[in-house]
């Protein structure tokens, strides 16, 4: 019996991102010829991956906390030949980057704001970010804030993140959106890994309360911030 659900091995992606989009991203991220990609709150970096294997001149560090994922991305390197070009790491050894990455990871620095400002110091002058971060669709109630562990202020419109961008000195070279069907492939993913373990074990132990958990999981998603909360790809360019 297996001893418990894994983690994100149904996701390609820690974001609801598509794989046309993530590779439409990583193209144009290429496109830049960059020396150096740094991507901050990588997990396991897929996304990073693509976009070394789109410029064969660049050279990546992934950077996380979570030392299983990182494991996962070294695996996934060494399978694609990019070992020698990526590594995997706890910390940035340092050096600015021609692009950076940070999609789902700006909580590391505290508010969106810290994110913007903080991530100006690991871009060179001339090198853009990929930043991909939540925003409300439309105003939430409390409770539907709630479902996801924030408030109607967490967060707020597209044109209020762009804003936000623009005031922490970072010029909108392309914006979008995550679509209804990225969200729902996302969510549904996530889940996936609870949902596949309780199918293959349902006399476990654990079973019952793995059910739970998904289940309440579900249910915020289904009927709390699934028509609020919005997902914004920002690329932008640092003067």
């Amino acid at each position: 019996m297996d001893g418990g659900p894994g983690r994100y091995w149904h996701l390609e992606f820690n974001a609801p991102l598509s794989d046309a989009r993530a590779n439409a991203l990583a193209g144009a991220l290429a496109a830049r010829e960059p020396g150096r990609v740094l991507d901050m709150g990588c997990g396991w970096g897929e996304l990073l991956l693509r976009t070394l294997a789109a410029a064969p001149g660049a050279t990546g560090i992934g950077v996380d906390l979570d030392e299983e994922l990182l494991a996962r991305g070294r695996e996934n390197a060494r399978r694609r030949g990019l070992a020698e070009r990526v590594c995997f790491a706890t910390a940035d050894p340092g050096g600015p980057a021609d692009v950076a990455i940070c999609v789902g990871s700006e909580q590391a620095y505290g508010s969106q704001e810290d994110a913007l400002r903080a991530l100006r110091h690991v871009v060179r002058p001339g090198g853009v970010l990929l930043l991909g971060t939540a925003y409300w669709r439309a105003p939430p109630t409390v409770s539907q804030a709630a479902a996801l562990g924030a408030t109607p202020e967490s967060f707020g419109d597209l044109a209020w993140l762009v804003d936000l961008a623009r005031a922490a000195g970072w010029r909108p070279l392309d914006i979008q959106t995550a679509s209804e069907d990225e969200w729902n492939a996302f969510e549904s993913g996530y889940l996936a890994d609870w949902e596949e373990w309780i199918h293959r074990n349902p006399g476990h132990p654990d079973a019952d309360a793995t059910r739970a958990a998904a289940d309440t999981h579900r249910e915020q998603w289904l009927t709390g911030y699934r028509d609020v909360l919005g997902f914004a790809y920002l690329t932008l360019s640092r003067a």
